[in-house]
């Protein structure tokens, strides 16, 4: 591997390929991305996910061999002595237990398992210190810590404690065991869930205890970006992966889109529209919220990457016409110029991001005279948000002047895209690929040496680049205005933010 030590800094080795593993919730997906962006193979495995009620479990061990099998068949037309690194997001929360061989000894409760309502009452009071200061206020009953608290409540748990030596792990550490053969560490995106402190990079041991959390439980916790160990021969056999190969520290899967999206700088924005809005930014300080709104992942390095997630976004596409043609929807919608906007909110828990309502509900302003009118009002209407993300953002203190890709089913529609930036006022980035496993090769290319900054500059492709039109923005600002004056009349959306937002619009 000469080319490893010839490679100039901040350059990836020519020859070299990555591999980034992404585990979702229908599928675990491995793409193998060269030295250029080039995607050589993808490959990926369904999931089976078993929901009761509030609960939603899936058995890790399908993690595991669902992956390797998509490992193989990537890997099929591949010379293993490129393959130099991977790493592996999961989904954000989902925790499991497991034994001191690390055969698991529950289901994997998932992401948006709700059943620990009562233990993140208890994680909140006990742990409400510690969370203010890291900036997300308190837990969710979804979040991992609520959940692994009901896991410590089980009868089960007691017995196999006392015979096993019980750990707890991410779902992306079961894999990673798997692969280096031993027990690695976690990495502290995963972590923030679980209450890793993020500042001080450790776990908050006086809150623990009294939560009752064993100390022995917990996984040693390290930064994204850190290199874990090497695949073993045992893993190699299974997944087709090179024996050697450096296992590289992973994020959660919203932060890995990010990366896959190459919104790595300062005030660098990834908004992904799928059925909801999600944002990811990078920051270069901790950003706090006071209303608990935004929360921070910690990035590679001494980053940091804000973001939250709105109720509101495409899905209501699906809901509100289904069985239509969008296409051409979408062609009459473009030569619609109505005032008319709809607040495009998916969830029927109430909203999240950019503002915090749990009683909202749908609306919509003005009277839509055709249904290609009524489809352009919830295209507006996402746009709208979009904007009040940022005001809020920037509100907080976050940098918010970088560059902002467009990721997502939603970004597939040329005309929402440039209706998104004429709204906003600012240009978007659309990039060629862009999803978690993207990301987790960029993360795997920098155990070569180079940055995460450099590791995208090589492989994030962007297409296109959209200006936005100054007139259309002129156009869209007073129905902009509206819409936040409605949002504060039905009480939630906070005066300071909607003065905030007039200020900003109209500097």
């Amino acid at each position: 591997m000469t080319d490893q030590l010839t490679a100039q800094p901040g350059q990836l080795p020519a020859d070299a390929v990555w591999l980034g593993l992404d585990l979702g919730t229908q599928s675990a997906r491995c793409v193998a991305v060269d030295a250029t962006g080039q995607v050589l193979a993808a490959a990926s495995r369904p999931l089976i996910s078993h929901r009761d009620g509030k609960r939603h479990e899936q058995d890790p061990e399908q993690w595991w061999t669902a992956l390797a099998e998509a490992c193989r068949e990537a890997l099929t037309d591949i010379a293993p002595e490129r393959v130099r690194g991977l790493a592996i997001d999961g989904t954000s929360g989902t925790i499991l237990l497991a034994d001191a061989a690390g055969t698991p000894l529950t289901p994997g409760l998932m992401y948006d398992d709700g059943r620990a309502a009562e233990q993140a009452q208890r994680a909140n009071a006990v742990g409400e210190p510690v969370w203010q200061e890291l900036g997300y206020r308190s837990m969710q009953p979804s979040w991992a810590l609520p959940k692994l608290l009901w896991l410590l409540e089980q009868e089960s748990y007691q017995t196999a404690a006392a015979a096993t030596g019980v750990r707890l792990l991410h779902q992306v550490d079961l894999v990673t065991w798997r692969l280096a053969g031993r027990q690695v560490a976690s990495d502290a995106s995963h972590a923030l869930k679980t209450g890793y402190h993020l500042v001080e990079e450790r776990w908050p041991e006086q809150e623990f205890a009294e939560l009752g959390v064993p100390e022995g439980l917990l996984p040693d916790v390290v930064r994204p970006g850190t290199v874990l160990g090497t695949v073993c021969a045992e893993a190699a056999a299974a997944t087709g992966i090179p024996e050697g190969t450096a296992i590289v520290a992973g994020m959660t899967d919203g932060c890995a889109a990010q990366i896959g999206a190459g919104a790595l700088t300062p005030g660098a924005w990834n908004s992904v529209l799928g059925t909801t809005l999600v944002f990811k930014g990078m920051s270069p300080h901790l950003v706090r919220d006071p209303a608990g709104v935004v929360y921070c992942h910690r990035g590679p390095g001494d980053s940091w990457l804000p973001g939250g997630a709105s109720s509101s976004g495409a899905g209501v596409i699906s809901r509100e016409f289904p069985g239509a043609d969008l296409a051409e929807l979408t062609v009459l919608a473009a030569e619609s110029d109505r005032d008319t906007v709809a607040y495009p909110l998916v969830s029927t828990g109430g909203e999240r991001f950019p503002f915090r309502a749990p009683d909202a509900e749908p609306f919509v302003l003005g009277e839509p005279t055709s249904e290609a009118e009524r489809f352009h009002a919830y295209l507006l209407g996402v746009a709208c948000v979009e904007r009040l993300c940022f005001d809020y953002l920037d509100l907080l203190g976050a940098p918010v002047d970088g560059p902002l890709t467009l990721t997502g089913g939603g970004a597939k529609n040329p005309y929402w895209s440039r209706l998104r930036a004429d709204v906003m006022g600012r240009p978007v980035r659309l990039p060629e690929q862009a999803e978690g496993a993207i990301g987790m090769a960029v993360l795997a290319a920098t155990s070569s040496g180079v940055s995460v900054q450099d590791a995208a500059a090589a492989l994030v492709r962007i297409g296109e680049e959209i200006q936005p039109d100054p007139a259309r923005t002129l156009r869209w600002t007073p129905v902009y205005l509206a819409f936040l004056d409605e949002l504060v009349r039905r009480g939630w959306l906070d005066n300071a933010v909607a003065a905030h937002a007039k200020q900003r619009a109209a500097q």
